[in-house]
């Protein structure tokens, strides 16, 4: 996995959601969690798994909406955050937060009811093998997301710490059937790159945003946008 150690530090963990999700990048967090919430659908009473659930953002909201859910990441830093959040919030006894390697999910076959990973793919080394595993738990559908190569996140991607890795649509294509997975949904956004949200307050971001789902939502604006987010099974 690419930047695992930079990515395990405790001092990444404390300020990782503050550094991506404040400000303009509110507007990432919810866009987001739309996503996530509309692949899954219902979650109350479903045993629900999520990989590389890194502070625990998505996990503690499916639990908040009844979801019985494990959080699978390589960070001990990140699940303590994660822990912390499920405690505050009162969903610790329905949200299990436990270290392991998304290549060897510790589960058998079609164990849970859905699956997901949020922010992996870009890092993802062996990324067949990892959506593989991915499937192979989940006896419903499974949500991955992917920034990709043909839209303005090339501007600064090289500048990340932790590297990352960009997909065509013929990469994608190829990642599926290598996988030997079906395609069932998938969506585009953010003409704009997640970097640049980030950099503005709220205030400054908001037109920013109206303007990008505008773009977005014209004629081949699926085509420039820097996120996409795939549904499978």
């Amino acid at each position: 996995m690419k930047g695992t150690e930079w990515y395990q530090a405790d001092e990444i963990a404390e300020a990782y959601d503050d550094k991506r999700f404040s400000g303009g990048g509110q507007f990432i967090d919810r866009r987001e969690k739309t996503a996530v919430r509309n692949a899954l659908g219902p979650v109350a009473d479903k045993e629900i798994l999520e990989v590389a659930c890194g502070t625990g953002r998505f996990t503690v909201m499916l639990a908040q909406l009844g979801a019985d859910i494990v959080g699978l990441d390589v960070s001990d830093a990140m699940l303590a955050q994660g822990r912390e959040k499920a405690q505050a919030v009162g969903v610790d006894d329905t949200v299990e937060f436990m270290r392991g390697d998304a290549a060897r999910l510790p589960f058998p076959d079609d164990h849970f009811d859905a699956v997901f990973a949020m922010r992996f793919f870009h890092l993802a080394d062996r990324p067949v093998t990892f959506l593989k595993e991915l499937t192979r738990v989940s006896a419903g559908p499974v949500l991955f997301d992917t920034f990709n190569l043909e839209s303005s996140r090339v501007l600064y991607n090289w500048l990340l710490p932790m590297g990352s890795r960009l997909y065509s649509r013929q990469a994608v294509e190829s990642l599926l059937a290598d996988a030997g997975v079906d395609l069932v949904d998938a969506t585009h956004d953010f003409v704009l790159p997640y970097g640049f949200y980030r950099s503005l307050p709220t205030r400054l971001a908001r037109p920013f945003r109206k303007l990008d789902r505008a773009v977005g939502s014209a004629g081949g604006g699926d085509r420039v946008a820097s996120v996409s987010y795939w549904v499978v099974e």
